[in-house]
């Protein structure tokens, strides 16, 4: 062949660093960069029911064409691809898609063209999506129609060819959408050749695959009408071999491209700015005041959309969040949940741009109280003693005229109660309040007698179930050791004076009280004593 000169200059300029080679990492770390963003969140793209794309810039193509002969290779700045995009959806999942592209090429020797000319590729068929998020996947087929770039047929210089293929087309599609408004989109097409040829009408067989990704951000918005910048890449490999003659020519193209795609869309977003009132996202997050761990299940009010001027309750997922459209304005929402304070906050909602984040910081309700109800009575007569002193901790209060004093506001569990009044032993009482309700003490006060023994009289019951225990009562100062009956009272004669007085029974928790008496008295001791723990 003449024009082999021509072959060692295009090899020699494809060992050469490519920019397709040392750019692509640098895209590849800005994408993930964007990904990474914490303090942003893409949006889930709105699902149209039409769009229709055209899209024009230029490239950097590098590829080879592998034959029997010596091969070629070319490489240099191109116009890129002008192609039009038409899709309509039925429902949310299954629609149809319409793909058109041409796409120019030069051949050059240094800085003369070679050859040149234009290469179209086309799909149709039917398509399905499905959105996650912020992630949309697309995958069609249906029949695509490629011609594939072949040189040869003359002896002087490469001149371009075009094979034609005709394929059953299985292509996918992945959007995604990133923080500051870009968008990350993957693709790929493998044709399954139904029929080829090349030039001259010679049967051939084809294969082959393209995939690429694209880097998106919209530079105009005009309602429908949308321009974005896009910076692609693109890796095609097509191999065509004629039936006959065993001649076999393999494609291998790298390019990379910076265009404008100009877009219009249908969509229930641009529906809703036109016919009915502005309207945002809200995406609350429920945790807790304290901790602020999410709250799962809480019960969100807010104001309603399906019917103005009235509310409607959601429930948040199990990290804490839920998403509410509302509209625009200052909005309020009330969270509440079971165990906690009902908590009100106010979100700004705006019809543009990204959602407003609300956060509702709910806290747990106070442990519930008991109250005591504490009757003083006189020994002997059981007449109600009036003006007694009571006394629970903090809490000093007197006996009512019929001997009565309420104790409100008490935490769950045993409280010790101290009463007394001039002309009468002081006594102390153990008693056990429960939350939620109201419980009854009756205190006995003997009166004081002077030149006799001192008599402590008692009865150990269990704090748990309130039966009688028997147990031992050891009083070390008086040589006193007693035990109680089958009914938990003990009596024990003692002269005036402070004791410490230790009772103790089985599998139960020993209890050391302190008790002064004075001569010819009678002290009442009850005492509730705890079971062991486990």
């Amino acid at each position: 062949m003449g024009h082999l000169p021509l072959f060692s200059i295009l090899r020699r300029a494809l060992r050469r660093p490519s920019p397709l080679s040392d750019i692509l990492p640098r895209l590849l770390l800005l994408v993930l960069a964007l990904a990474s963003t914490r303090d942003a969140r893409a949006e889930p793209p709105e699902p149209e029911r039409a769009s229709l794309r055209l899209r024009y810039g230029l490239s950097f193509r590098q590829g080879e064409q592998v034959d029997v002969g010596p091969g070629l290779t070319y490489d240099g700045l191109t116009p890129n691809d002008a192609a039009l995009t038409l899709t309509g959806w039925m429902g949310t999942y299954l629609g149809g898609g319409l793909d058109l592209q041409r796409e120019a090429f030069e051949l050059k020797d240094a800085t003369s063209r070679v050859t040149g000319g234009s290469l179209a590729r086309g799909s149709l068929g039917p398509r399905g999506r499905l959105s996650l998020g912020p992630v949309r996947l697309e995958l069609g087929a249906g029949y695509g129609f490629a011609q594939l770039p072949l040189f040869g047929g003359f002896t002087a210089a490469p001149v371009l060819q075009r094979g034609v293929r005709h394929a059953a087309l299985v292509a996918g599609r992945v959007l995604v959408e990133l923080p500051a408004g870009f968008q990350l989109e993957a693709r790929g097409e493998l044709p399954l050749t139904l029929s080829a040829h090349a030039a001259g009408g010679m049967k051939a067989s084809s294969s082959g695959y393209v995939v690429g990704a694209a880097l998106l951000h919209p530079v105009v918005r005009r309602e429908r009408w949308t321009g974005t910048l896009m910076l692609e890449v693109q890796q095609a490999h097509d191999t065509m071999e004629l039936e006959g003659s065993g001649l076999r020519s393999e494609q291998r193209l790298r390019r990379m491209g910076l265009a404008l795609e100009v877009a219009w869309r249908d969509d229930a977003r641009t529906s809703r700015v036109i016919e009915g009132p502005r309207q945002g996202f809200v995406v609350l997050n429920i945790v807790d005041a304290e901790t602020g761990t999410p709250i799962p299940g809480a019960r969100v009010r807010v104001p309603s959309m399906k019917t103005p001027g009235t509310s409607e309750e959601l429930v948040s997922d199990a990290q804490g969040q839920l998403r509410a459209l509302l509209p625009e304005g200052e909005q309020s929402a009330q969270a509440s949940v079971e165990g906690y304070e009902d908590a009100t906050g106010v979100a700004s909602v705006s019809g543009e741009g990204p959602s407003a984040t609300l956060q509702l910081r709910l806290r747990k309700k106070a442990p519930p109280t008991g109250s005591l109800k504490v009757k003083v009575v006189q020994g002997k007569s059981g007449t109600p003693l009036p003006d007694v002193r009571v006394v629970s901790g903090s809490i000093q209060l007197r006996t009512d005229m019929v001997g009565v004093v309420l104790l409100d506001g008490l935490a769950p569990g045993p409280v010790v109660i101290a009463v007394s009044a001039p002309g009468f032993r002081a006594a102390e009482e153990a008693a056990v309040v429960v939350a939620g309700q109201a419980s009854e003490l009756v205190v006995v006060l003997s009166q004081e007698h002077k030149g006799e023994l001192a008599t402590l009289v008692g009865q150990v019951r269990s704090a748990r179930s309130g039966q009688p225990l028997v147990a031992t009562v050891t009083i070390p100062q008086a040589k006193v050791r007693t035990r109680t009956d089958k009914g938990g009272g003990f009596t024990a004669r003692v002269r005036g004076g402070t004791y410490r007085i230790t009772l103790s029974a089985p599998r139960h928790v020993t209890q050391t009280k302190m008790v002064t008496v004075r001569d010819g008295e009678q002290a009442i001791l009850n005492v509730d004593l705890f079971p062991r723990g486990r």
